[in-house]
């Protein structure tokens, strides 16, 4: 079952030509006015690029908002800084929190002040004991969202945007639904809307996808590696045995490794551009040269208790609220020896005890989307997998957008649109944000500030959880 990428690509971002200046404020100002924010604790500050200033923090919240009284947990923050009078956007991944000064697109875009979040139950940030049942759902998540805006608006009382990639998107759009007044625009990328529908969205869009030379060629190598299960198993042994890897949760090496073929040619489209079709491997191929791809498309050892336990929360609430694709193996069966596994239940813990799924918890954010959600704007990509179910925009939404890049996949961004969209798109982010219209320079043309990690899609994506 493929993971949601967790870290949004700011490659290319850049869109308005401005340059960071310092803060109006003093130097010492931001660092007074963090301290009058109960609950809030700065672990220390970390270098920046000139003009900004860069936080870890951590915010104290309850683990069950509905009884702000009860136990209560650390929540990780970063905070980038440059100006108390400047825009402020709300950045989750959905996942854990990046420790690096990292700017997502849309506070590329109003040169604002960044406020990201870690997800609660991506460790460290929960509760002890860990009440999942009660305590992990898409409403105790807003909460969060909630209570740290309410609390920094205390110091930046411009406007605020909320965004995050992928999962992240997911979080922002949930975000907005419960306190639809916290933001004055939200920015969701790549972000699945897995409503139950009668047809299955996501294997009706990976039977078109792309070329279908290219898919007949992905279909060969996932049946190849099946039929020489034996062979690759030894490899995946030996990766294991170095890497000291266990599969307890998931049953066994060999169960890691099928779901890891099925999984491969999701992956592929979630991360590949179109042009990696060309390195498929062909049926035959050297066992090493087939590793060796699987490796850069989706790892037969992915599903061992190291690489899944950072990522449990997310199956869980797949499990239990968010809902996921089928898995797409009908091609795979008669080569099966595990069916039926690629869900998410398979992926968590048995001491992780899962309640019944809750059907209504989706449709309840689609409706919202549709019949009352405003200032929402929704980036895809056309290739992209999880893109096969997104938001839609409905009779209600007011002052709302969705566009697609054209051949993008889960890495999609504004910066990639065509070049009158990215316009378009960039200059309702700024109105959004107080802010006069951009400049008409191409978004591509524009570099990044001195000083800021200058990631590009392929360097995120070798960073990602594969869901």
């Amino acid at each position: 079952m493929r993971r949601l990428l967790t870290v949004l690509s700011t490659a290319v971002l850049a869109a308005v030509g401005l340059t960071p200046v310092a803060s109006a404020a003093g130097d010492d100002d931001i660092t007074a006015a963090l301290a009058t924010i109960p609950g809030l604790t700065v672990v220390k500050e970390d270098p920046a690029p000139t003009g900004y200033r860069f936080f870890e923090l951590t915010f104290t919240q309850p683990a069950d908002h509905r009884h702000p009284d009860g136990p209560k947990f650390d929540q990780r923050y970063t905070l980038l800084h440059r100006d108390f009078s400047a825009p402020t956007v709300a950045f989750t991944s959905g996942y854990n929190v990046s420790l690096a000064p990292n700017r997502s697109e849309p506070t590329r875009i109003v040169d604002g002040n960044q406020l990201s979040m870690e997800y609660r139950y991506f460790t460290p940030s929960r509760p002890q004991p860990a009440n999942w049942s009660r305590d992990l759902t898409i409403w105790q998540a807003a909460a969060d969202e909630h209570a740290a805006a309410q609390a920094f608006k205390k110091i930046y009382p411009g406007k605020w945007l909320a965004t995050g990639g992928s999962k992240g998107g997911m979080t922002a759009t949930y975000f907005r639904r419960f306190f639809p007044d916290d933001v004055n625009g939200t920015i969701p990328y790549v972000a699945p809307n897995d409503v139950i529908d009668p047809i299955d969205k996501y294997n009706r869009f990976l039977a078109n996808v792309g070329d279908p030379a290219c898919r007949a060629s992905l279909k060969a190598i996932q049946r190849d590696a099946l039929k020489r299960r034996d062979q690759l198993g030894e490899l995946a042994k030996a990766d294991a045995a170095h890497k000291a890897y266990t599969f307890t949760t998931v049953g066994s090496i060999d169960e890691s490794l099928e779901i890891s073929v099925i999984d491969s040619y999701f992956a592929f489209w979630q991360y590949q551009p179109a042009s990696a079709c060309a390195s498929i491997p062909k049926p035959g191929a050297p066992g090493a040269d087939v590793w060796a791809w699987f490796e850069q498309v989706e790892s037969l050892n992915t599903y061992s208790d190291q690489e899944l336990e950072p990522f449990v929360p997310y199956y869980y609430q797949a499990a239990v609220q968010l809902g996921s694709p089928e898995a797409y193996d009908s091609y795979l069966r008669d080569l099966l020896r595990y069916p039926g596994t690629d869900v998410p239940s398979t992926f968590v813990p048995a001491s992780v005890k899962l309640p019944r799924f809750d059907y209504l918890a989706m449709p309840d954010v689609d409706f919202w989307v549709k019949a009352h959600g405003r200032q929402l704007l929704f980036v895809y990509g056309s290739n992209d997998p999880w893109g096969a179910e997104p938001f839609e925009l409905g009779y209600g939404s007011r002052d709302s957008y969705r566009y697609f890049v054209p051949g993008g996949n889960h890495g999609s961004t504004i910066a990639q649109l065509p070049a009158a969209q990215a316009a378009e798109a960039t200059a309702t982010i700024r109105r959004w944000a107080g802010l006069p219209a951009a400049s008409s320079r191409s978004l591509a043309s524009v570099a990044a500030p001195a000083g800021f990690p200058d990631f590009d899609a392929n360097q995120v994506m070798a960073d990602r959880p594969r869901l």
